[in-house]
């Protein structure tokens, strides 16, 4: 029986595969930030390059075969996400600001296991419940399948990071802070429906950062997710 917490992490994996989905109907009053949510995808490959650059350096041995197989979990995200973009339809515009804010990511300078774990847990821990409360079918579906992934992601990056003594500089909670402002910028004051209230979700990721938790989202857990008999073909994911 393997006992390391590396391992453990590694044993919850299940494998899957996207595929092209079918839109159907959004809740009124979220589209706007669920296309700039999905410009936010252009981060997934960046942070596999995160984990990719980290494994050049001084990571622990035992952590090596789950921070690579990580790093293919980030390619099979952005494949997904951009296979719901196509379909849904994307803005020039906001992929353009998309591709900026990626941008800075990359270029900013703190170690990048470090960035890799404020964007999964800061940003990704946001956008993925917004799309489960949010989405259609197809993007409630694809919400699930990247969360079971990034819960690993992050337990692995909090194990690195702590074992390095690794911490977030004030730059990078300033940058996470810009991202997720930028994403939820449409919304306002919703006092009908929280989970369409700006607050609700910059709250949310200030609370992820700084406890590592959001007990505003707990309901994610038990977030209406459709059955296979509401699904078209089309929006069922492939397990392995």
């Amino acid at each position: 029986m393997r006992t390391h917490p590396y391992d453990k992490l590694l044993d919850r994996k299940r494998k899957w595969s996207p595929v092209k989905p079918t839109v159907g109907v959004l809740k009124d009053g979220s589209e706007d930030v669920i296309r700039r949510a999905l410009s936010a995808r252009h981060l997934e490959l960046p942070v596999g390059a995160f984990i990719t650059e980290a494994l050049e350096k001084n990571v622990p041995d035992n952590a090596r075969k789950l921070l690579e197989d990580n790093v293919r979990d980030e390619e099979r995200h952005d494949l997904a996400l951009g296979y719901y973009a196509d379909a849904f339809g994307t803005n020039e515009i906001e992929e353009k600001e998309g591709k900026l804010i990626r941008d800075a990511w990359i270029a900013h300078p703190d170690h990048t296991i470090t960035k890799a774990l404020v964007a999964e847990r800061a940003i990704f821990f946001v956008l993925l419940p917004f799309f489960r409360f949010n989405g259609d079918a197809a993007l409630r579906t694809v919400s699930a399948d990247i969360s079971r992934d990034e819960q690993i992601h992050v337990g692995t990056n909090s194990l690195v990071c702590a074992e390095l003594g690794l911490l977030p500089s004030p730059s990078l909670d300033k940058l996470r802070k810009a991202t997720i402002n930028w994403i939820v910028q449409p919304l306002g004051i919703n006092t009908t429906c929280k989970y369409l209230d700006k607050k609700f979700w910059l709250d949310a990721s200030d609370r992820l950062m700084y406890e590592g938790k959001a007990p505003e989202l707990i309901s994610t857990k038990t977030a209406r997710m459709p059955a296979f008999f509401e699904h078209a073909n089309t929006n069922l994911p492939k397990y392995a």
